[in-house]
């Protein structure tokens, strides 16, 4: 293993066009400048001829392309369009009645255009260090994972549904063709399109922890990260599929004090209601610039935040967001929480229909016209519907990007960071 290429699903689409800033080669043939690709009869229409698969691959390290109108942030708040540009290949391939646009490129350029993309390049270098490791330690996680599933022939099976419960979870077993998407239920990719001059010292981040990877057991961490675990980090199976890890555990950010138990509905409930001290727990201007980038920074209050619905609201929201018909929603009901006071399991109480909705991300789907920004939140209602006061921003598990930020800003190394927010795992050099 030394740079592997990995291949990262950037968009879908009928029709996609790119610009080709520099010669490309594709079956013989040289192309460079603006083109648009369109899906016909099961086929990709590319320079006037059917194809089945169209990889054009750069003919120098300074060709690069640009993509047109790339959605990111899917789902989320601050969704949106922009043109990316990209280094490696272009590959366009066929799924569904769609094209889908991938780039092919060696990991260790890939984690570069991560750790800018999921946040501000000018975040000092102990941080940038840390989200290397975690960053490729993931990627290549995922891989191996996806290798297994395919050689085992095991049916994966991420959503359960029955009469009264709805259990579901999302993770990167949605793509089948490619290794990665490039958006946030992944690792936000924009390829080179945040280039800057700070971009030095991600690349000094990349290439100082070449080939270091976090392992357990003798295997590669599957390493995840959240921007605010809100002061507790919560439990990988809490969050997706049934399996322990025992370096993605619950743990207090703060480098002492006791975590309550946050299963426990009370003590959730006075934890979400306060704001204890934790590293995440910052309004430092100076830090949450360097972490967030401008349109993550339209999010201002991450760590303890409130959204109030009226009834009508909040019934119409889950019937848009996931399709379920309650009737009138009459109660919000936390049945189950993690470690970190993230609800697993929340009892829908409606006129129609009452259904038990798990786990934290289809629960954040249900009653937002995004997403919650965590499910680690109290239920109050009121005379005319419901307030949702919450604590954090993700799914709190692995590492906390804000907490890891302030702990870098603190003087804190890389290794202390990695040490603090994945317990029992090791930092190695593989490659």
């Amino acid at each position: 293993m030394n740079n592997p290429e990995i291949s990262v699903g950037i968009l879908s689409a009928t029709r996609i066009e790119f610009i080709l800033d520099g010669e490309f080669n594709f079956e013989g043939r040289t192309y460079a400048g603006k083109h648009q690709i369109e899906y016909a009869d099961g086929k990709i229409l590319f320079d006037g001829q059917p194809f089945d698969k169209v990889q054009l691959i750069p003919k120098s390290e300074n060709s690069i392309f640009t993509l047109l109108d790339v959605v990111i942030g899917i789902g989320f708040h601050w969704e949106r369009t922009e043109n990316q540009r990209f280094e490696g290949k272009l590959e366009l391939i066929v799924e569904g009645e769609k094209i889908t646009a991938i780039n092919r490129i060696p990991i260790e350029s890939y984690l570069i255009s991560v750790i800018s993309s999921e946040m501000s390049a000018t975040s000092s270098l102990e941080l940038l260090k840390a989200h290397a490791v975690i960053s490729r330690s993931w990627m290549l996680s995922q891989i191996e994972k996806k290798n297994n599933l395919e050689q085992s022939n095991t049916a994966y099976t991420s959503d359960t549904r029955t009469e009264t419960e709805w259990i579901k979870w999302w993770d990167r077993e949605d793509h089948a063709n490619f290794d990665v998407c490039a958006d946030d239920h992944c690792q936000r990719y924009q390829g080179i399109t945040r280039a800057s001059t700070s971009l030095e010292a991600v690349k000094a981040a990349v290439n100082s922890t070449h080939g270091i990877l976090l392992t357990f057991d003798g295997k590669i961490c599957d390493a995840r990260f959240s921007k605010c675990c809100g002061g507790a980090v919560e439990e990988f199976d809490n969050c997706w599929e049934p399996v322990k890890h025992p370096y993605l555990t619950k743990l207090y950010d703060n480098s002492n004090g006791v975590l309550p138990n946050l299963s426990v509905n009370a003590n959730a409930e006075e934890w979400i209601r306060t704001s204890p001290e934790a590293f995440c727990n910052s309004k430092e201007a100076e830090v949450l610039s360097q972490v967030l980038n401008n349109y993550d920074q339209e999010t201002a209050d991450f760590y303890r935040w409130k959204v109030e619905y009226t009834t009508k609201q909040i019934t119409d929201l889950a019937k848009r967001k996931i399709g379920v018909d309650f009737g009138e929603i009459q109660e919000l009901l936390p049945l189950e929480r993690g470690t970190s006071g993230r609800i697993l399991r929340l009892k829908v109480v409606g006129k129609l229909k009452t259904l038990i909705l798990g786990k934290e991300l289809l629960i954040r789907k249900a009653f937002s016209e995004s997403h919650l920004y965590s499910s680690a939140f109290v239920v109050d209602k009121t005379s005319s519907g419901f307030v949702l006061t919450g604590a954090g921003w993700g799914h709190g598990v692995g590492l906390c990007q804000i907490g890891a930020a302030v702990m870098a800003h603190k003087g804190y190394s890389y290794n202390e960071i990695l040490n603090h927010y994945f317990p029992n795992a090791l930092v190695q050099k593989i490659y």
